[in-house]
């Protein structure tokens, strides 16, 4: 395994973190009653998604430059 791979597979890990925060988020708040409160979910929220965008495309790149 090359070294690119490796680090590939630990962005895609932060991708999954910030996928499971959203989600997380987006039932919180649907639930009306936010356990961190409405300010903190939405900043969680609004943070999560361009983290989990920006890692998934990365870890996607790095993964197939690794395979060359």
């Amino acid at each position: 395994m090359s070294p690119d791979y490796i680090k590939a597979q630990l962005i895609l890990l932060i991708s999954i973190v910030a996928a499971i925060a959203f989600v997380g988020c987006i039932y919180e708040i649907s639930y009306g009653a936010p356990d961190f409160g409405f300010a903190t979910t939405w900043t969680i929220l609004l943070i999560s998604v361009p983290v989990g965008v920006y890692s998934f495309v990365k870890a996607v790149s790095l993964a197939r430059k690794s395979m060359q």
